[in-house]
């Protein structure tokens, strides 16, 4: 019984498994097919290898306050999450492990302007003065470039100066600069924005119009009026890439996404340009509103679930909310884990100029794609198969209970020495428990009756052949010390006398046991009970004068299966008994019987009837109801009649009757009738 939740589990987790592998093989095609369409629509688009210099650009919902501070910007935070900004320096490098100046960004972009949040650290400004304008001061410088365009090639590019004589709102100066020169030109207040003082450095939020796909951006923190002309800049030769998620690519991944799936593309270098996601299911229903058998399968289900997650492979993590992937790390298909702890199936496939497509299947339901439904079949089904076993292991137990009751009371009736010293109490359950409980009650009552037989059958076997032995010892010794040979010959026959009734005694106790070995050679046949029974009574009536036998039953006509022999016999002990009870001139009725299919032979006699509080059968072995009467009878002969009623397959009975006024003892035996 304790097999079965495990046997339950095994099944759930090799449902899971095939199901986990006919998701993974629908998401491999759908995968493909999305694939296909990335492809399409990057026709045309650079590509951002892992050696090329790029500024990621988020998506914005909603539009920016500029103040210069980036407290709206997404995913701000003061110092917590400068880590977190595109850097000049390596990502792992730590800002505060140097003194000397650095420039971290931050970029963004809607449908309609590019946002830049830069960051000048370990450097406080030193604003430009209108009046002086050749003492030392910040500033900024911004160049953008059609694609594939960089400071050294032979093409027009735009380029801004921003500098600002205090904090606040700033605008840029618009240069055209080409190969070998450059030309200062007017104000432009289509890049505008704030300056500002921020911890130990300054901090410039500005924003520009977005520039055309593929653009290339690059700016430059100077100092001027310095021997070095301290600057801290992004790469110029080549321009870093503008790389910027693609709405129109996700629009285009969203139609051939299913529910609670994840899709992504991204560069060679691992930027993300598109990322898409569909709901995985519909929301929690209130708690309020489950009723008691819900609120079971709900846990049952989130149980099978930790269960199924805790046997499933070890899933990868995998970054969700991030603008860039290590592409050569990722696997090729298989479980991952996000940082929010949830579980997914990913599967990855090639897109047109070396980018991949990672497209994920939630698994946060239950057995993979199977959904709610199969999940609350699965998970009532679990509940039965564990309440079942919960009934199943308490019934057992209430049948073990049971059991080792029997086994106290069987044990506690019978002492070490093998005696019958109790009784088993008498069950009231009708079921097969109960049963056994009664067939031992009844077998420890014929045990204790026979137990207390056996006890007293030593003295009455002693008290039996006390007498004869005496008679033969002292016939024998009187017969050494006789003179006469009348004495001798008195003392012979004496001794004659007690040895032959000795012979009988030993002769009664053997006779059972002869009969039962007879039985295994006896041969059965069809016989007319009714002669059998007829020439026996005329037999009885002719050998014995001092009694009346009468027959009362057919001539003929009563056939019967069985031993013609052994029939005679068992009414001989029938009639022996009968003889011994009754009286001088008395009646002995002998008949035959049919009802029901059975025959019946009975044999009443007049006399002295059978005592009401007998408590013990008189057809066990060695049991004798007579009182005084022929010394050296030890109850054999009713123990004869049963066993030949039962080679018959018949029964037994006695009880006390009137007929013809005169009260008596009747014995019935009832066997089947042959069918001929």
């Amino acid at each position: 019984m304790l097999l079965i939740p495990w046997a339950g589990l095994q099944f759930v987790l090799e449902l899971d498994q095939a199901l986990r592998q006919q998701a993974l093989q629908q998401l491999q095609d759908q995968a493909g097919r999305l694939a296909q369409t990335a492809g399409d629509l990057s026709l045309g688009l650079p590509t951002v290898t892992a050696h090329t210099p790029a500024i990621y650009a988020k998506n914005l919902d909603n539009p920016l306050n500029l103040d210069g501070y980036g407290s709206d910007w997404p995913g701000y935070d003061e110092e917590q999450q400068l880590q977190r900004w595109q850097p000049i320096e390596p990502l792992d490098q730590p800002l505060e492990n140097t003194n000397s100046p650095s420039m971290r960004w931050q970029a963004a972009i809607d449908q309609r302007h590019l946002y830049l949040l830069i960051r000048i650290h370990n450097r406080q400004p030193v604003f430009f003065n209108p009046g002086a304008p050749e003492q030392g001061h910040d500033q900024l410088r911004l160049w953008l470039s059609p694609a594939n365009g960089n400071l050294g090639a032979d093409l027009k590019a735009e380029s801004w100066l921003i500098r600002t004589p205090a904090p606040g709102k700033v605008h840029a100066t618009i240069y055209t600069f080409g190969a070998t020169s450059s030309t200062e030109e007017k104000a432009d207040y289509r890049v505008h924005g704030a300056w500002q003082s921020v911890g130990d450095g300054w901090q410039l939020e500005l924003e520009l119009p977005k520039p055309p796909r593929g653009s290339r951006l690059g700016f430059s923190a100077q100092r001027t009026g310095s021997k070095d002309m301290a600057q801290i800049s992004t790469s110029t030769n080549p321009l870093p890439v503008l790389v910027a998620r693609k709405p129109e690519l996700e629009r285009q991944l969203t139609a051939g996404m299913s529910r609670g799936q994840n899709a992504r593309v991204a560069e060679p270098a691992g930027w993300v340009i598109a990322q898409q996601a569909t709901p995985s299911r519909q929301a929690q229903p209130e708690f309020e509103t489950l009723s008691p058998l819900q609120i079971i399968e709900h846990i049952s289900l989130n149980a099978l679930r930790a269960l199924v997650q805790l046997y499933q492979p070890k899933p990868v993590t995998l970054a969700a909310n991030t603008n860039r992937l290590d592409v050569d790390e990722l696997p090729g298909e298989g479980l991952v884990r996000h940082e929010d702890n949830s579980t997914w199936l990913m599967t990855t496939r090639p897109v047109f100029g070396d980018r991949t497509l990672i497209l994920e299947q939630s698994l946060d339901q239950l057995l993979t794609l199977s959904g709610s439904t199969l999940g609350s079949v699965i998970a009532r089904s679990m509940l039965i198969i564990i309440s079942l076993m919960l009934v199943l292991l308490g019934y057992a137990s209430w049948l073990s209970w049971r059991i080792a009751r029997l086994q106290r009371s069987v044990s506690a009736s019978i002492d070490q020495d093998g005696r019958i010293t109790g009784t088993v109490p008498v069950s009231r359950a009708h079921d097969e428990l109960g049963q056994l409980q009664n067939y031992f009650a009844q077998m420890a009552d014929r045990l204790h009756g026979y137990n207390r037989y056996l006890e007293s059958f030593s003295q009455r076997l002693s008290h039996e052949l006390k007498t004869p032995v005496a008679v033969v010892r002292s016939s024998l010794e009187n017969l050494s010390h006789s003179e006469s040979e009348e004495e001798r010959c008195q003392y012979i026959s004496r001794a004659t006398a007690a040895t032959e009734r000795l012979r009988k005694i030993l002769n009664g106790m053997s006779e059972a046991t002869r009969l039962e070995q007879s039985f295994d050679h006896a041969d059965k046949e069809v016989f007319d009970l009714a002669d059998v029974i007829g020439q026996a009574t005329a037999a009885y009536r002719a050998l014995d004068k001092h009694h009346q036998f009468e027959y009362a039953g057919p001539e003929s006509g009563v056939s019967l299966m069985g031993s013609p022999e052994l029939m005679v016999q068992l009414l001989e002990k029938l009639v022996d008994n009968a003889r011994d009870f009754t009286p001088q001139g008395g009646r002995i009725q002998i008949g035959l019987e049919q009802a029901e299919g059975d025959t019946c032979l009975f044999v009443f006699n007049e006399g002295s009837v059978l005592p009401n509080n007998a408590d013990t059968s008189i057809f066990s072995p060695f049991v004798s109801v007579r009182k005084g009467r022929e010394e050296g009878h030890l109850g054999q002969g009713l123990l004869i009649v049963q066993l030949i009623a039962d080679f018959h397959s018949g029964r037994i009975e006695a009880g006390n009757e009137t007929r013809n006024a005169s009260a008596g003892v009747c014995f019935r035996v009832r066997v089947p009738a042959a069918h001929v």
